[in-house]
């Protein structure tokens, strides 16, 4: 775990581990107010960053092999869930799923069933609530990203169109959208309208052999509290961009430094102070190190295809060679009774 304070970009704080043996498949970083929470394939463990309090850590493999053993506050959908995210206010909780819907959950009352707030024709990749929780954006497999009222979803504000590969969005004064083509785009979601464009692979160093060997395939994107400073995360690539946001007249980008990182980052997040949080894998050698249990098994099945298509068309041909050869017999047959009857009437 690596934290940045605001005012010490370039130089890190590293966290040892604490459990070197052991490998996540998940995991993610975030800030729950002053609750630092951190989520593995397994368990979600939450712990308070300024007091000395007992640490809540809940199980999700029980949960999830027995949910109706779990005697906590549990909420049931129809189908798996994609994106979840918290209003501003805290009182409803949003989930999106496979199937392009968006369901509502009540914080208030923890018993109501999930209401059905609105839909996409396609699978819903993200969803966000803007700052004033006035608006609802969510963004679909289709590369659109759509801005709508969040208490009359059915009345759409604004499209956000022109993507090309979508992957992720986060929003502070402005929309922040990352996408697998190595973009960054800035949009002023209200309207609509695209304010800026960065490619990353124009900031990359051009002797770094990593930057040349995997393309900048954006996956995370996260803002500080004050929507000063912008980090965005790439896979398989151990750095991290830093850009800070110019507010001054109309809002734009500014490539501010680049975090160098021993590792691989899995996740990261900003604090209610404005330090970032960095998740890595400390155990890792790159990212074929999770499978070096496994091989290559070649599997030949068209061979075998081959041969069964040559016996069938082999067994056609003779079934339509006899089939000849039995409709030339009657044929001769016929021939010769008709020219029995010929002579017989001479």
């Amino acid at each position: 775990m690596t934290r940045l304070a605001r005012d010490e970009i370039a130089a890190p704080h590293v966290l040892p581990s604490h459990d070197t043996n052991t490998h996540t498949t998940m995991a993610a970083v975030g800030f729950c107010g002053e609750w630092f929470v951190f989520i593995s394939d397994k368990k979600l463990v939450a712990t308070h960053s300024k007091q000395d309090r007992d640490t809540f850590v809940f199980d999700c493999s029980t949960a999830e092999k027995k949910p109706k053993s779990v005697k906590e506050d549990h909420r049931w959908v129809v189908r798996r869930c994609t994106a979840l995210t918290f209003s501003r206010a805290e009182d409803e909780l949003l989930a999106t799923d496979k199937s392009g819907d968006v369901y509502s959950f009540s914080v208030v009352e923890p018993h109501s069933e999930g209401e059905l707030r609105m839909g996409h024709l396609s699978m819903l990749l993200a969803v966000s609530m803007s700052p004033d929780d006035k608006y609802l954006i969510t963004a679909d497999r289709d590369e659109k990203i759509r801005v709508s009222h969040r208490r009359s979803p059915h009345n759409i504000q604004s499209f956000c169109l022109g993507h090309q590969q979508f992957g992720g969005c986060s929003e502070a004064n402005g929309m922040f959208c990352v996408h697998q083509d190595g973009t960054v785009k800035l949009w002023e979601y209200e309207s609509g309208r695209k304010l800026q464009s960065c490619d990353l692979k124009e900031l990359q160093d051009a002797a770094s052999s990593e930057a040349v060997a995997h393309k900048a395939t954006v996956c995370r994107i996260t803002s500080s509290p004050d929507a000063r400073y912008v980090a965005v995360q790439c896979e398989r690539v151990s750095t991290v961009q830093l850009f800070t946001l110019h507010q001054e007249g109309e809002e734009k980008l500014l490539p501010h430094s680049r975090l160098s990182l021993p590792h691989c980052p899995l996740d990261m997040t900003f604090d209610p102070e404005g330090r970032l949080w960095v998740l890595m894998d400390s155990t890792s050698r790159g990212t074929g190190s999770r499978f070096e249990h496994l091989f290559k098994v070649s599997f030949d099945n068209v061979t075998s295809y081959l041969q069964k298509k040559q016996q069938r068309l082999e067994e056609q041909q003779l079934k339509r060679a006899k089939a000849r050869k039995a409709g030339g017999s009657k044929k001769a047959k016929k021939e010769e009774v008709a020219g029995a009857g010929i002579q017989s009437s001479a």
